[in-house]
């Protein structure tokens, strides 16, 4: 059966929402450890959720490490 199939080696996002990534990062990890994972002026310095949603939509590369950090987050939930 040829049927596209997204990569597996990366566990989709759909129907996530960024602001939903970085609330519940912000509440699980804290921006303290977000700002060790990711040394970004949002998370580091009077952070919060709408500056950093504001950055990360302007900012491709950083929304990139941002959910892929969302996403080793959750494996370790898991």
């Amino acid at each position: 059966m040829d049927t596209p199939n997204k990569p597996s080696n990366r566990p989709p996002l759909e129907g996530i929402t960024l602001e939903r990534i970085v609330t519940q990062l912000s509440e699980t990890m804290g921006w303290e450890a977000m700002a060790d994972a990711i040394p970004i002026r949002c998370f580091t310095h009077d952070p919060s959720v709408k500056s950093s949603l504001k950055f990360l939509r302007k900012t491709p590369w950083a929304r990139t490490k941002v959910e892929e950090l969302y996403l080793q987050h959750q494996h370790r939930l898991g």
